[in-house]
C-alpha cells in the first residue's frame, strides 16, 4: 500500500472563537473532537499516517486530549509551527504574535515528510466523500509532467455557511477540464434567503452563486511541493511591509502564484458533503447537533473507535 498522510493544521490561536482552544472541543456523543471524524474518515479512506502541525506550548494538552489515543491506531508524527521558524537572515519582527499563516503551517513538516499527503484545518468537517476523492487522486499514476499535479477538494459554498457571522472562503474559477484557474479569498459571506452573499459595511449584501465552489483548505500535496513552499516563503517575507505584524503566507495565495508561474496544475475534485465547523463559539451546539444526527443515522459509531 502506498505511504500518505494526513497532515492537521491544529496550531491557529482561533481568536473569533474567544476563550479555550476550539480545535480540542468536545462534540461527539463519546466526547470526540472534530480532529477525530477527520482521522477517521482519513484512515477510512486509505491514508495511513498522521501529521499534527501544533504548537509547542500546546503540545502536552494536545497529546493528552488525542495524540495518545490515535498514536494506538495509526503512526503518528509531530511538527510546530513556531513564529522564530523562519529561513536564513530573516528574523521574527518586535511584536509579531500571529503564526505566519497556513504556508509556513505545512512547511513546519519538511523534514519529516516525504510522502503525498492531505492537508487540512483541526475545526474543520469535511465529510467522508473528499478523503476517498483526494486519496484516490494522491496514489494513483499519472503520465508524467513539468508541472507539479495537485488537487483541491471543492465544497459547495451554500453547503459551508455558518448560522452564526459570515466566514471566508476561497471561490474558485475552473477550466472545461475541471482544472483549477483561480482563487479568489472572499470575505464577509454569509447566509441569506437567497442563499450567500457578501456582506458590505453600509449592511447591503452582494449576492454570490450558491452553488459555487469553494476552497476549505483541504489540498492534496507533494513532497515537491515543500520544496516551493520553501523558495516561496523566502520570496514572501522579503515583500513584508515594515510594521505588517499580520501578514500571513496563505496556501491559496501561493498556490494560485504556482499556476500562474506554470509550475502547477491543480485538479477540482467536487464534494457535495456539508462542512461544519466551530469558527464562533456559537457554532458549536450546531456541531454537537449535527454529529448526533450523524451517529443516528449509522454514519459513525456511538463510539467512534470501538471495535
Amino acid at each position: 500500500m502506498k505511504k500518505t498522510a494526513l497532515v492537521i493544521m491544529a496550531a491557529g490561536i482561533g481568536s473569533r472563537y474567544g476563550k479555550g482552544i476550539k480545535q480540542l472541543e468536545k462534540v461527539g456523543p463519546s466526547g470526540e473532537i472534530i480532529m477525530d471524524y477527520s482521522i477517521h474518515d482519513a484512515l477510512e479512506a486509505g491514508f495511513n499516517r498522521v501529521v499534527f502541525i501544533i504548537r509547542k506550548d500546546l503540545e502536552d494538552e494536545f497529546k493528552r486530549v488525542i495524540g495518545n489515543r490515535i498514536e494506538k491506531i495509526t503512526e503518528v508524527s509531530y511538527a510546530f509551527q513556531e513564529l522564530d521558524d523562519l529561513p536564513e537572515g530573516f528574523e521574527k519582527p518586535e511584536g509579531r504574535t500571529k503564526p505566519w499563516g497556513t504556508c509556513q503551517a505545512v512547511l513546519a513538516c519538511r523534514k519529516i515528510l516525504d510522502e503525498p499527503f492531505v492537508v487540512i484545518n483541526a475545526d474543520d468537517y469535511y465529510g467522508k466523500e473528499a478523503f476517498v476523492k483526494v486519496h484516490d487522486y494522491l496514489v494513483e499514476e499519472k503520465e508524467p509532467s513539468s508541472k507539479m499535479q495537485i488537487c483541491m477538494a471543492g465544497f459547495i459554498l451554500e453547503n459551508t455557511l455558518s448560522e452564526n457571522g459570515t466566514v471566508t472562503r476561497g471561490i474558485c474559477r475552473r477550466d472545461d477540464q475541471g482544472r483549477l484557474t483561480g482563487i479568489t479569498e472572499t470575505h464577509e459571506i454569509a447566509k441569506t434567503a437567497e442563499g450567500a452573499g457578501v456582506k458590505k459595511e453600509d449592511g447591503t449584501i452582494t449576492p454570490l452563486d450558491p452553488k459555487s465552489l469553494v476552497s476549505m483548505n483541504m489540498w492534496g500535496l507533494t513532497p515537491e511541493f515543500l520544496k516551493a513552499l520553501e523558495e516561496g516563503f523566502v520570496e514572501f517575507l522579503k515583500n513584508v511591509k515594515p510594521g505588517d505584524l499580520k501578514a500571513e503566507y496563505l496556501l491559496p495565495t501561493m498556490i494560485d502564484g504556482l499556476m500562474r508561474e506554470g509550475r502547477a496544475q491543480v485538479d477540482v475534485l467536487k464534494t457535495h458533503d456539508s462542512w461544519f465547523g466551530v469558527t464562533y463559539q456559537e457554532d458549536k451546539q450546531k456541531v454537537v447537533e449535527a454529529f448526533r444526527e450523524l451517529v443516528d443515522r449509522g454514519v459513525y459509531s456511538e463510539d467512534l473507535y470501538r471495535k
